[in-house]
């Protein structure tokens, strides 16, 4: 713990010895509880969990911090809901009110190949008019334009409640509101048609967006319009059958509270295991869904009440034990998924274009801005609390390979902290950031703006200045060779010394 306060600057302070049962259960990659999790919340005793989350976060990743050069395109900010933690919608004929065409998109796409940019990241807001052929239009002109110019961009694109959003304009969402088990399936397949459209357009990955916090009280009070917890697992369930991998979000800081965020992390990591079970990773024994504490109460039957209901009961599988390889570092086959301490080190895997796809990479908490919404008259979640947010979500989240802290919302100083705390990677150059608009994280005295840029050079000077090897990635996590604005994928795994 010294040696990590030191590096933050921060005076050493008295340990809780009741995290001395959490620390050996992390020290043996074994799955922490929701009361565990309380735990972490709620000591005084913020540090050893900061020492915690990095020792965590250096044993998957080693040195390694990640970015990425990447372009945001937000296409419409119209949208036919009215979430009150969101300043981004926009009302059709309102002023400020915009729908991006193709030549637009197109103009979009060329600018981020010239930039050498790896990735596009494209959403919007819910438009109450546009064809479901927008979209795959939207998909398709940009990576026709990148190919056009020679590049392989990568396009990550539509939250799951756009997807949704989606299945119903396409006329194909009939009968996912039927109840129980054949409105489920209804919906799935929905889902999946929409998403198999959008594959075949060119879309490579979906973003962890609208997820919120999976919650019914603070989604009926904060976003009642939006899909539920159930149907946005149901959306990147389908995406991971069809080899898509995702990112999963989480805002905090508004009305929720801690335990929720426990709650929701736990229905995360369930649904992962369901993920990589299906690539063939092995449970961990005495660590199924039966064992995990819940508490008591209505709370936790209605938590295991959903899960059952619509998360697979599958053992808990955890990447964070010592040796255990990520997805992203080799091809598994069910032996060597059941042997995570033998076969080849990191150093020497090499990804394969027919590897592993179909899973949650990347989990980005979010703090919660209330500048300009429906809930400004909440304070907003402090620095503290955004850390202890970083390192309980490393450490809850055992099976997901990397956390990110978001600069653009957490701003770059404190960015360069959460890598101390439990991130590994800082998200990318962004340029043009839409949904949030606030003056905390305005790069030039404060001011409100959406241009929101950094160059390659400062998030590498910004990951070095916090102790870490700068490596850029690609969308899936592979190494980015560069020359200029030409880049290729590097024949060997984006994290080289992890540990």
């Amino acid at each position: 713990m010294s040696a990590t306060l030191s590096r933050m600057g921060l005076p050493p302070v008295r340990r809780d010895p009741g995290l001395d049962v959490v620390r050996e259960k992390i020290a043996n990659g074994q799955r922490l509880t929701l009361a565990e999790g309380d735990l972490l919340f709620t000591t005084p005793d913020i540090w050893t969990v900061i020492e915690l989350a990095d020792q965590v976060r250096r044993r998957l990743h080693g040195n390694a911090a990640y970015y990425n050069v990447n372009r945001h395109l937000n296409y419409s900010n119209v949208c036919a809901l009215s979430c009150k933690f969101c300043e981004f919608y926009r009302k059709a004929g309102e002023d400020g009110a915009y729908t991006r065409d193709m030549d637009y998109v197109r103009q979009e796409a060329r600018k981020a190949v010239e930039a050498g940019a790896t990735e596009v990241h494209s959403v919007g807001g819910l438009h109450p008019t546009l064809p479901f052929s927008y979209y795959t239009d939207l998909i398709s002109t940009i990576r026709d334009e990148a190919t056009r110019l020679g590049s392989d961009l990568h396009v990550k694109a539509f939250t799951a409640v756009e997807i949704v959003h989606l299945a119903r304009i396409a006329k194909v969402y009939k009968g996912a509101s039927a109840p129980g088990e054949e409105g489920r399936q209804a919906r799935r397949g929905a889902i999946r048609h929409v998403l198999s459209a959008l594959k075949a357009a060119g879309l490579g990955s979906l973003p962890g967006g609208g997820a919120e916090v999976f919650d019914d009280r603070v989604h009926d009070e904060a976003y009642k319009g939006k899909i539920r917890s159930d149907v946005w697992l149901d959306v990147h369930r389908v995406a991971h059958e069809l080899d898509l991998n995702t990112n999963a979000t989480m805002l905090y800081g508004h009305i929720e509270t801690r335990h929720d965020r426990l709650v929701h992390m736990d229905m995360l990591r369930r649904a992962q295991d369901e993920a990589l079970a299906r690539l063939g990773y092995a449970g961990v024994d005495g660590e199924g869904t039966g064992d995990w504490a819940l508490g008591t109460g209505e709370e936790a039957e209605g938590h295991l009440g959903y899960v059952a209901s619509h998360l697979a009961r599958v053992p808990a599988i955890t990447l964070t034990r010592p040796g255990t390889p990520l997805p992203e570092h080799v091809a598994f086959t069910n032996a060597e998924a059941r042997m995570p301490n033998a076969g080849p080190s990191p150093q020497s895997q090499v990804p394969s274009a027919s590897g592993p796809r179909g899973y949650y990479q990347t989990i980005i908490p979010l703090p919660f801005f209330p500048d300009g919404c429906d809930l400004e008259h909440l304070p907003g979640p402090s620095g503290l609390e955004n850390y202890r947010t970083i390192a309980v979500a490393r450490l809850m989240l055992d099976n997901f390979p990397h956390v990110k802290a978001f600069w653009i919302m957490q701003t770059l100083p404190m960015t360069q902290v959460m890598l101390q705390s439990g991130a590994d990677d800082v998200d990318g150059t962004v340029v043009w950031y839409d949904i949030t608009k606030l003056n905390h994280a305005g790069q030039d005295g404060g001011e409100v703006k959406t241009h929101q840029e950094v160059t390659p050079a400062t998030l590498q000077r910004l990951i070095r200045d916090a102790g870490f090897e700068p490596i850029e990635r690609d969308t899936l996590y592979r190494r980015v060779v560069r020359e200029g604005n030409k880049w290729r994928v590097a024949a060997a795994v984006a994290s080289s010394n992890r540990r």
